[in-house]
């Protein structure tokens, strides 16, 4: 299983290089690759002015493309295990909203920060998604002490309809700025470069490693609270470490992508269908799959009208919603029939 994914991730990564207006072999990539990082000398046989169409252009929006599905689809696969809700995804509690209104915001008001400069807004929007999370919890808190995962998830609802409807208002007020808000709200990777795979990198490394280290944790609340209390896991900490690392990872995928929608709601339950439902195998499983699947977007969304292009999120609900209708369809015919 890890192999083929390790396999379909490498694939991914190289189709996404090779494949644009100018074709690159993948042996020409890999050569590329080696002359760059292990100082090994180009054969004749690639152009010089290959190099940088590969390190300069491709190869940092396919890294990132990378790295923002492989956050949702985690992150999804998480949210589905902890909320024991097969409908729940990265947008569930309301983070991405929240983060969605902090780089609307910056667009609306045309903020650039002279410490942040152009990373103003991945940062504003950063911060506001942590900040939406805080809120969240802090909110289930006060209504139920317990921390329910009902109560999470209609705080979350609460939450994401109250910043959605914020969103709307300043679309609605907006002039010349609509524009770049409807484009950044559709979601895309175009023109980002390798500083913004930079700056979620870090970000993606801590919530991977801690949701894949609460794999266990996760096993256990698949059966119930009440089970995973009785088998020794610390319910209340484990639920705000598994919701902070996996709100992390939603955060920062949005705030340097925009909103994406469906991969951390279709990658899961298709790994679900490969692997079976342990999420010691499942968790690092959608973490490639996630990364592939929105890299093969990506690649769809800039070549089909070429040299125009869709923005990915349209690829990705194109091609996510029938095939989710299909997966529900197929679990619901089951259990019923």
């Amino acid at each position: 299983m890890y192999i083929m994914a390790v396999t379909a991730a490498v694939f991914s990564l190289l189709a996404g290089v090779s494949t644009g207006s100018l074709s690159i072999p993948f042996s020409s990539i890999i050569e590329i690759l080696a002359s760059q990082w292990l100082g090994m000398p180009l054969s004749s046989d690639v152009p010089s002015d290959w190099v940088p169409i590969v390190m300069a252009i491709r190869l940092p929006r396919v890294v990132l493309a990378f790295l923002v599905g492989a956050s949702l689809a985690l992150a999804g696969a998480a949210f589905q295990g902890l909320l024991k809700n097969a409908l729940a995804d990265p947008y569930t509690l309301g983070v991405s909203s929240g983060a969605s209104v902090g780089a609307v915001l910056v667009i609306f008001l045309g903020w650039q920060w002279p410490l942040f400069g152009t990373f103003t807004l991945p940062i504003v929007s950063i911060v506001c998604g942590m900040a939406t999370l805080a809120a969240v919890l802090a909110f289930t808190r006060a209504v139920d002490r317990r921390m329910s995962v009902e109560t999470i998830i209609l705080a979350g609802i609460i939450f994401g309809a109250f910043f959605s409807a914020f969103i709307s208002l300043m679309i609605a007020l907006t002039g010349d700025e609509l524009r770049q808000i409807i484009s950044w709200l559709m979601g895309s990777v175009a023109m980002r470069g390798w500083k913004y795979s930079g700056l979620l990198f870090p970000f993606f490394l801590i919530g991977a490693v801690v949701l894949i280290a609460n794999g266990r944790e996760l096993n256990a609340f698949a059966f119930g609270e009440a089970v995973a209390l009785h088998v020794g896991v610390d319910v209340a900490r484990r639920k705000i470490v598994i919701l902070t690392a996996a709100a992390l990872l939603t955060g920062a995928a949005v705030s340097v992508s925009g909103t994406i929608g469906f991969v951390g709601l279709v990658v899961p339950h298709i790994v679900r269908l490969l692997c079976g439902p342990d999420y010691r195998v499942l968790l690092p499983l959608s973490l490639l799959y996630g990364g592939a699947f929105l890299v093969f977007a990506d690649l769809a969304a800039r070549t089909i009208i070429e040299p125009r292009e869709l923005p990915i999120g349209v690829i990705t609900s194109l091609v996510g919603a029938p095939l989710f209708a299909v997966l529900f369809f197929r679990k619901t015919k089951r259990k019923l029939g």
